[in-house]
Formats: C-alpha cells, structure tokens, sequence
C-alpha cells in the first residue's frame, strides 16, 4: 500500500515504511512560502499529482482526498518521520517562509473592505468634530468689525473639511452597496457602516445577538445604566434612523428590536450567504413597524 506525506519542504511517496520516491521543494523563501499557503487554502499542489500519477495511494489530509484514500487515522501516520535536515533544509527556511505567509495574511486582512469603513468613518467623525470647533470659533470671529480678510483662511478650511466629509461619504456608500446590500438597504449606508464599525467588522456584527445591536453605540449610557441604575438604553446608532427616531417615544423599543432584528439577518447574509435579501427583508420590516403603530 502507497502512503502520500506532504512536509513544507517536499512531498513523499512511501510503500508501506519504506521511501520510495519524493519531489523536494526549491529552497527559495518565496516558493516555499507559495506551496504553505496553498497549503493552508486547501489546494493540491502540483507536486503531489505528479509524484501519485496512476498510483492508488493513502493520504492523512482532506484536501489530498481527490487524489487518495483519506485514512488521517491509519497508524503508519503516527509513525512516519521525515526529517529536513535529511535533505538539507533547515529550520530558518521554515521561519522565514512562515513570516512571508503571516504578512501576506495580515496585508491580506487590513485590505478588506470592512476594515476600510470603519477607518472611514472614524475619519468622519473625527473631520465633523473639527468642524464643528472650527464653525463655532468661525461664528464668534465672524461677528467683529473688519474681519472678513483675516477669517477667510478659517473659511477655507471649513469648505476643505466639508468636501473631504462628503468624499469620505460617497466613498462609504460605494463600498457598502458591495459588500453590504442587504444592511445598507434595511439601514442605509451611513448607519450601517457605522454599526460596522462599532462591531469591529462586518462577520463581528452577523455574529452579534440582535438585543446587542440595538444598542451598540450606547456603551456609555449602558454603563451608566449598570453603574447608577435608572433606565438602561433602548437604543444606540440605529436611533438615528428615521424608522425610530421620527416615531413616537412609545413605539421606539418595539421598533428598535424590531430593525435590530433585520440588522442581524442582513449581516448575516452579506458576511456569510451573500444573497441579497434586502426587499424582502425591508418589506417584512416595514409590515411590522406598520403594525407597531396601529397597535
């Protein structure tokens, strides 16, 4: 019987224990970095079709089951050693070919769009706040006598900062309508990305109970509430959708779960399903907030 053993510096064809052919990898980082990764995405390498080609072998891991019996439990894999040093590789190659691959993962990762939007907002907020100290100095400047030449550069920033909010604002609406259809169509763009980013990404918020979504952006009233007692929060960033906040106060708990449970199936579904559900969702939705208020 054929056993097929993949080591991150070569693959091995044994018959029984006995070694009976074997393709070594190159000993450039590079390369070896490429074969781990494929590795690690679940991918059969080019190397391992070659050395089975019309032989029936067992293999120990799932991804090499097209090409083989999978037995991960038969005993020869317990036993089986295949040292690098035998073929003259050594520790260091693994090390550095592991950290290419823990680089790329991680370049991989702060690329993703989510990750994008929560900076974006983040940078939005932190350009309104601006704003908003510079408008209010603006006002008081403004009102004195023979002002107008000396203000102008404060006026420019203000018109800077205001186009740089609105460009930040188009370019969240862009990546939401992708990777977000469903929560940009329940919530918008804007709220929904800003339930992102409260979340830390889109997964962390598919993940989140629907009872924590309605009140993410409220930690501070939360641990008020936990802290002083008094009425704990009904809602945090979805009070801001028109859905609630032009509600009657006594309706806006029951519409708050209400959206906070499209919320969940619509990240669900942009993270996971990728289906977009988005008008059938927001029509159940809108029945249901339609009965709330007849109630």
């Amino acid at each position: 019987m054929n056993y097929l053993v993949t080591r991150w510096f070569g693959t091995f064809l044994f018959s029984e224990r006995k070694l009976i052919d074997k393709i070594l990898f190159s000993k450039d980082v590079d390369e070896i970095a490429d074969k781990l990764k494929k590795i690690s995405d679940g991918k059969v390498l080019s190397e391992e079709k070659k050395i089975v080609k019309g032989k029936q072998v067992i293999v120990n891991e799932k991804r090499l089951s097209q090409i083989g019996v999978y037995k991960p439990d038969d005993v020869f894999f317990k036993d089986v050693m295949v040292n690098p040093s035998d073929f003259g590789f050594t520790g260091n190659l693994l090390k550095d070919a592991s950290i290419l691959v823990t680089k790329e993962k991680i370049d991989k990762k702060l690329e993703t769009k989510d990750l994008q939007i929560i900076q974006m907002v983040n940078c939005v907020d932190d350009l309104m706040q601006t704003y908003n100290l510079l408008s209010e100095r603006f006002d008081r400047w403004s009102i004195l006598p023979h002002s107008e030449g000396k203000i102008s550069p404060l006026k420019n920033s203000l018109s800077s900062i205001r186009d740089n909010i609105t460009s930040l604002e188009e370019l969240i609406k862009k990546d939401m309508d992708e990777i977000a259809p469903n929560l940009t169509n329940i919530v918008g763009p804007m709220i929904g990305a800003r339930l992102i980013a409260q979340a830390g990404g889109l997964e962390k918020l598919a993940i989140l109970p629907a009872s924590t979504i309605q009140i993410l952006g409220a930690e501070k009233a939360l641990f008020r509430f936990k802290k002083e007692g008094g009425r704990p929060p009904k809602h945090g960033v979805i009070f801001q959708h028109p859905y609630i906040r032009k509600s009657p106060k006594k309706h806006r708990g029951r519409i708050s779960r209400v959206v906070s449970s499209s919320i969940s199936i619509a990240a669900k579904a942009d993270a996971f399903t990728h289906r977009n559900i988005s008008d059938e969702l927001k029509e159940k939705l809108e029945n249901r907030i339609k009965e709330i208020k007849n109630l």
